[in-house]
């Protein structure tokens, strides 16, 4: 296996208290949410995204109110065809500063050294995230400069986000989330008002976005949990616990 190289262990982002950023980012709205963290932070902010089927929202927020943050968009090399389209798509209307990152090896080589790791079990879809997602991760942080991520990650979306707060430390890099407290009413409402597009996807039942080969539609509304992995996780790795791994995002 090649040399994956991720950041070393840290303390956590020195002249921050998580408590009180929490408390702070709380009562805001989300827009006010990111000039508050932009203000704060500058150029030590970064956003991601996966052109999932509700991203459009998060990122018109950022073009909205801090435009100067740049976005990476990790490209597994296994996307669905619609979401390279849709990614196209967004970021040239909303005038993204995209940056985008790959594994350091080709989906073909990947499938040639290791075989399809998504059908190997809990192992092999950890290590699938690692070579595919968490590896690129922490090479645009290294390289960006950045230890303050923005996701969109909402409470609403699963259980493993319910009780997430609005700013936590994932071992080096301080996490903040704009549209955390967000329901799935006020998205719909938010795409509407702006007339965002919707991924090409969402009309045919999916109701979470990742890899064609570990994404399926819903069968119910009540189903998306286990729509990705076969239903055997639905984090694909960056959005764990952070004290759930030993790799350092």
């Amino acid at each position: 296996m090649p040399a994956v190289h991720l950041q070393t262990p840290a303390t956590p982002v020195p002249g921050v208290d998580l408590a009180e950023l929490a408390a702070t980012l709380a009562p805001l709205r989300a827009g006010q949410r990111l000039r508050l963290l932009y203000d704060t932070f500058g150029p030590r902010l970064v956003a991601t995204t996966s052109f999932g089927i509700q991203a459009a929202a998060m990122l018109h927020l950022i073009a909205e109110h801090a435009p100067k943050v740049p976005v990476v968009f990790i490209d597994t090399g296994f996307l669905f065809p619609e979401t390279y389209r849709y990614a196209e798509q967004l970021s040239a209307r909303l005038d993204l500063d995209l940056r985008i990152y790959q594994p350091n090896m080709t989906s073909a080589r990947l499938e040639a050294l290791w075989g399809e790791l998504w059908h190997d079990g809990k192992a092999g879809a950890d290590k699938y995230a690692l070579l595919t997602k968490i590896e690129p991760l922490n090479r645009a942080l290294r390289e960006l400069g950045a230890d303050v991520w923005l996701s969109g990650l909402r409470r609403s979306q699963s259980t493993t986000r319910a009780a997430r707060p609005f700013a936590e430390q994932q071992k080096k890099t301080l996490k903040v989330y704009p549209i955390l407290d967000w329901a799935d009413a006020q998205m719909a409402q938010y795409f509407h008002e702006h007339e965002l597009p919707a991924h090409p996807l969402a009309t045919e039942g999916y109701v979470t976005m990742g890899d064609w080969h570990s994404t399926r539609p819903a069968d119910t509304a009540a189903d998306a949990e286990t729509t990705r992995f076969g239903g055997q996780k639905y984090e694909c790795g960056l959005h764990l616990d952070s004290g759930t791994r030993d790799f350092q995002i």
